[in-house]
């Protein structure tokens, strides 16, 4: 089971993440969304495709675009389309 934490708050959990180059990608059905807002920022992966980011606000705090997922990833990366990843500002357990 991966959970995904900022602070003692618990933001993803599940046992079906995706493992790709050393990050966890949860299914979006796992992630509580209600702490997620859109950002408009963009980068592309030769493999996976072009990454869209989350802002993320816990506890009064904005941790701007501290997640990414990919809504049109390559067919190599087909497994993790919609699936939400995190940069180390968020604590990610196994």
């Amino acid at each position: 089971m991966a959970k995904a934490y900022i602070g003692d708050v618990l933001i993803a959990e599940s046992d079906q993440t995706v493992i790709v180059e050393g990050n966890h990608y949860f299914p979006p059905e796992s992630v509580k969304l209600e702490v997620f807002t859109e950002n408009s920022r963009q980068t592309a992966c030769p493999w996976k495709g072009v990454a869209s980011y989350y802002d993320i606000q816990v506890d009064g705090r904005v941790l701007p675009a501290a997640a990414w997922y990919y809504p049109q990833p390559k067919e190599k990366a087909e497994q993790i389309k919609d699936h939400i990843a995190f940069y180390p500002v968020v604590t990610v357990e196994s």
